[in-house]
């Protein structure tokens, strides 16, 4: 791999992905494995490789991802999001495709806490009457 490479990172949940796109293949690797022993479920694998296809990509970059944090499925998400910011540092006109299938939106969503008194973040415990 050559050592000029472009910049992005993705979050979701409490995953972070750290991502460089460089010239190449269509090769990836995340934390040092192939993506596809790291994460071994089809729909994961699809999710990473979503920005790619979009663009037309597919073949034409060897990627570079650190990952840590979260759960896989958050962090096949932080991934596809590092890729996508990634990308837009390759080429600003790809901006309106990437934004209009929402790959550039942090999504912002967490887990709700545990509030006291109660089962789970809104269960209850069971209410008996008598």
């Amino acid at each position: 791999m050559s050592t000029d490479f472009n910049y992005g990172t993705g979050r979701r949940k409490n995953a972070t992905a750290r991502t460089r796109l460089y010239a190449g293949s269509g090769q990836i690797l995340v934390n040092g494995r192939s993506f596809e022993s790291y994460f071994p479920r089809k729909s994961l694998q699809m999710i990473i490789r979503q920005p790619l296809v979009l663009t037309r990509l597919l073949d034409k970059f060897d990627i570079k991802v650190n990952v840590q944090g979260g759960g896989v499925s958050g962090q096949a998400e932080a991934v596809r999001h590092g890729i996508s910011r990634a990308l837009l540092q390759v080429d600003v006109g790809l901006r309106g495709q990437l934004k209009k299938a929402g790959f550039l939106t942090r999504d912002a969503r967490q887990k709700e806490r545990k509030k006291y008194g109660l089962r789970a973040a809104r269960a209850r415990f069971q209410y008996s009457k008598r």
